[in-house]
């Protein structure tokens, strides 16, 4: 196994060796653009949204590490992970996750069965990605009601975006000490006159991870990947392309001694028409299709389980506008989606197939107000959903939510900029929380559905606030608050059951219903970088980061279950042209507000630090980076788990990553 590690980092290496002549010889600056497709069709700088939309880079995604979007977005206030498996981390966003968090690649459903379990992954490698983008609050209106808690965007190249004269690439490989993960990727990009191609492929190998108590059991990880895509572009500025995608991945369960096999194929087109007269200036169309499936295996008997099966069409059409009356811009968009799912072994015990479809229309606009800037959004959509509950009878059930959001931003002087929001979005039930029907091996649950489910509704108020100190220092700030009337929740009751439902001595799965009660939540982000002083020919810089979630129901009160807890700390950076260095120290508070039947967890202290060599100081396109994570090798249990009771987070970790662009 650990030859194997080794032979696929080496290869890795080896592509990184054979561009390195050309890599020298010429400028790398190949990056992707800040362009926000994620927060609202209308492009433009994300500073003018009145909620903060993140972007992790690259080069983050790179020294992040691991096999999940999580993972790869574990320094964005207000973002966790279910950390159920290293091969399913779903993010958690502001205290929600699965049904609440849209997870897409570029602008389109991941398509996947993720929201269904937690011990579910998703068939989207960070290290496919160019950015990420993460969008919380009330500008999540242009995904849908599954978006109310937040949005995570994947963006790549796959269908290209823009003209490319010759070909660009990068190759990167990596190797981590606490699982023995080797891991590479190859990208390419080229083009000549209207037309553009893309490929990338990429691969990964992880051994069960360690923690301070030893080897976390049947923690694995296989995965790789491959795409292609091109584009044809005409006109001024317009394009039209396709591409289709393969994923596949084993991971093991650590709280359980099953392992998922996971295979997802994937395509899309898209297009983007501009129009050079009247008020009309721009429509643009992506649509998708995916199929997925995986399977649960018994390592000793290698029998399938269970298998669970999910195909999916995703498509969206905006119409975009220029000025017109008040209005500086506007949008109009439909979107639909039509998902069915199945489940054949154990999994038809638990949910018996289903069959959602959507359509939506959707209205962006944005217009000065005086002194502000005013964005509303407004989205309505019919959902149909078909299921079998517990009764055994054939359910069909409709649902209208309708959403919209008010921005304001105020430029209280060219450094300070202030932003409020106010938005009432609701959501449709999902098929699990109205259908699930029984045991769930993986997260170890007795889960039963409830067919009668009303719509949830989310009312929040969200303050933000962005202040620039000079030309590289920057702090971002946000207070929020949401009042949910009819919240949806997965409900411990404290039993143990067997597999046929009955709940007594000696059950081995936890009970867990579905049910709906009104709730608060509240919370606080922040991040800030600033410079501080010139040393030893380069500029020392300091950074803070802190995020806190408070989520309780109303009337009787308790706790809303399974919310991460709160962090706060800081760190140094150091860089000139040919070498980076940073460390960042977080100070994890214990989670003690836990709800029924939930494990409360102890605090730490993580942390990170890297150092990156650049040995070109002209040519900054091959780079060597050395990453610490949990250097103080805490013990961790995650609060957002279902199975923390019986799976530690990885110990310490040296990663190492090298890198070239050519």
């Amino acid at each position: 196994m650990r030859l194997r590690t080794m032979l696929l980092a080496a290869a890795g290496v080896g592509g990184l060796l054979a561009c390195a002549n050309q890599a020298v010889a010429q400028d790398l600056g190949h990056s992707v653009s800040e362009v926000v497709i994620t927060a609202s069709p209308l492009a433009g700088d994300p500073d003018r949204f009145a909620t903060i939309v993140e972007q992790v880079s690259r080069d983050q995604v790179l020294s992040n590490g691991g096999a999940s979007l999580a993972d790869a977005l574990r320094n964005v206030p207000g973002v966790a992970g279910t950390g159920f498996a290293a091969g399913a981390s779903r993010p958690v966003i502001r205290g929600m996750d699965a049904q609440r968090v849209k997870l897409a690649e570029n602008g389109l459903s991941s398509s996947d069965v993720s929201d269904v379990g937690p011990d579910h992954g998703v068939p989207i490698d960070p290290l496919a990605a160019q950015q990420i983008e993460v969008v919380r609050g009330a500008a999540t209106l242009r995904y849908g009601s599954q978006a109310i808690g937040g949005v995570v965007n994947v963006i790549n190249n796959r269908i290209p975006l823009k003209p490319i004269d010759g070909i660009e690439g990068e190759t990167t490989a990596a190797y981590s000490t606490s699982s023995s993960t080797g891991e590479g990727t190859v990208s390419l990009d080229a083009g000549q006159g209207p037309f553009a191609v893309h490929l990338d492929g990429f691969g990964r190998r992880a051994s069960s991870y360690d923690t301070p108590d030893g080897v976390q059991p049947n923690s694995f990880f296989r995965g790789n990947g491959y795409s292609g895509g091109a584009s044809y572009f005409f006109g001024d500025d317009s394009r039209i392309g396709a591409s289709g995608t393969h994923y596949e991945a084993r991971y093991g369960i650590p709280s359980d001694d099953t392992f998922i096999r996971m295979k997802q194929d994937k395509g899309a087109v898209g297009g983007s028409f501009k129009f050079s007269q009247g008020l009309l200036q721009r429509i643009n169309v992506d649509a998708g299709y995916a199929d997925y499936t995986h399977s649960e295996i018994d390592p000793e008997t290698n029998a399938v389980l269970s298998t669970f099966n999910n195909k999916e069409w995703d498509g969206r059409m905006e119409a975009l506008f220029g000025a017109t009356g008040p209005l500086s811009a506007s949008a109009l968009g439909v979107q639909f989606q039509d998902r069915k799912f199945s489940a054949l072994g154990e999994g038809a015990d638990y949910l018996l197939p289903t069959h959602t479809q959507s359509v939506a229309a959707f209205a962006f606009v944005e217009a000065p107000v005086g002194a502000l800037q005013f964005q509303g959004a407004a989205r309505v959509e019919h959902i149909k959903i078909d299921g079998t509950p517990t009764t055994g009878i054939e359910t069909s059930r409709d649902f209208t939510p309708f959403s919209l959001s008010a921005g304001f931003t105020y430029d209280a002087s060219d450094a300070l900029r202030l932003g409020l929001t106010v938005a009432s979005a609701a959501r449709a039930p999902a098929q699990t929380e109205l259908f699930a029907r029984g045991p769930h091996d993986g997260p170890a649950t007795f889960e039963t559905g409830d067919p009668e489910l009303k719509i949830e509704r989310a009312n929040s108020l969200e303050a933000t606030a962005r202040y620039k100190l000079g030309s590289e220092g920057r702090i971002e700030a946000s207070a929020w608050a949401a009042h949910f009337d009819n919240y949806i929740y997965g409900a411990l009751t404290g039993r143990l059951c067997d597999e046929s439902g009955v709940c007594e001595a000696g059950g081995e799965l936890k009970e867990l219903n579905y049910g709906q009660r009104d709730a608060n939540f509240w919370g606080l982000e922040a991040k800030a970088f600033f410079p501080l002083a010139s040393v030893g020919g380069g500029k020392l810089s300091g950074q803070v980061l802190g995020d806190y979630v408070r989520a309780k129901f109303t009337g009787a009160g308790g706790d809303v279950p399974r919310i991460q807890p709160g962090r706060f700390g800081g760190g140094l950076d150091w860089d000139n042209d040919v070498v980076d260095a940073s460390f960042l120290v977080l100070a994890v508070s214990s989670q003690d507000h836990v709800g029924v039947a939930d494990l409360a967890t102890d605090g730490y202290t993580s942390v990170d630090a890297q150092v990156r060599w650049k040995p070109f100081k002209a040519k900054p396109g091959i780079a060597l980076t050395l990453v610490g994570h949990n250097l103080a090798d805490e013990t961790i249990r995650n609060a957002t788990a279902l199975n923390k009771d019986s799976v530690l987070m990885p110990g310490r970790d040296v990663r190492l990553v090298l890198s070239a662009k050519f």
